[in-house]
């Protein structure tokens, strides 16, 4: 990978959800040059996303010359713009944030049940990935970061089959205000995946690596599907979804 600046990246994300805005913004103001794009036009990005110092771009134009390639997208979206990410340069470290869940319809999924989504991912994208703040809801990732050493600071999981790319992706996600956490190698990054007890659960560093351990991967559907059906019922009686409610459902679900 060809760096200009040791300490500054070029990173291109495509999304520009609350996810990937997010992380576009904390990444901006730590001085890499960013750029975001989605699906329908620079014009379209929220101004939001681009306070910090983030640039709104084409498609087509977000993964030139960059060193890292962010893909936030949701995990049916992942096949659209796969041509985009095999576009990316040949050194460029591939982050995917994507979960999976069941489609309602009982339409057949993509990719068998208990494959890791993100071995998935890399099969389509033909590039190896990371797997990184994937496990944490888009209310903590916005309201619960931290400066380092805080001992309640949350903890994202990463997973990679790269050590290089690991160490990459664990210090970009501690400088969006959260503690990294070595997750292994991408087969077993259903570890942090929906179902799991780390998934969105709000986990500090030292808690992380026991729930890890902890999680038992044929439990792992089941599970997931019990914190749809709470969260489902709870929406159908009028309940309001918070940050807070998720990862307390998340927690009793999953633990």
């Amino acid at each position: 990978m060809s760096v200009a600046h040791e300490d500054q990246l070029k990173i291109g994300i495509i999304g520009a959800g609350s996810i990937g805005s997010t992380i576009g913004r904390r990444l901006a103001r730590h001085g890499h040059d960013v750029v975001i794009a989605n699906s329908r036009g620079p014009e379209t990005i929220d101004d939001a996303a681009l306070r910090t110092g983030a640039r709104a771009v084409a498609a087509a134009d977000v993964t030139q010359d960059v060193d890292v390639l962010i893909v936030s997208v949701p995990m049916n979206r992942n096949a659209d713009i796969a041509d985009h990410v095999r576009s990316a340069p040949e050194g460029a470290v591939v982050i995917d944030t994507s979960n999976y869940y069941p489609a309602r319809d009982g339409s057949v999924r993509e990719f068998e049940e208990g494959t890791p989504e993100s071995v998935w991912v890399s099969r389509l994208f033909g590039r190896p990935v990371v797997k990184a703040w994937n496990a944490i809801t888009s209310q903590s990732l916005d309201a619960t970061a931290t400066e380092p050493g805080d001992p309640d600071r949350v903890a994202i999981p990463v997973a990679a089959d790269r050590d290089a790319d690991r160490v990459l992706a664990m210090r970009l996600v501690e400088q969006t205000g959260f503690d990294a956490v070595d997750a292994g190698v991408l087969a077993e990054s259903w570890r942090q995946q929906p179902g799991s007890p780390v998934y969105c659960t709000d986990r500090t560093r030292d808690e992380m690596p026991g729930w890890l351990a902890a999680a038992r991967q044929e439990r792992v559907p089941e599970r997931r599907d019990l914190a749809m059906e709470v969260i489902g019922d709870y929406v159908r009686a009028g309940g309001s979804v918070t940050g807070p409610f998720l990862v307390a459902v998340n927690r009793a679900s999953y633990s």
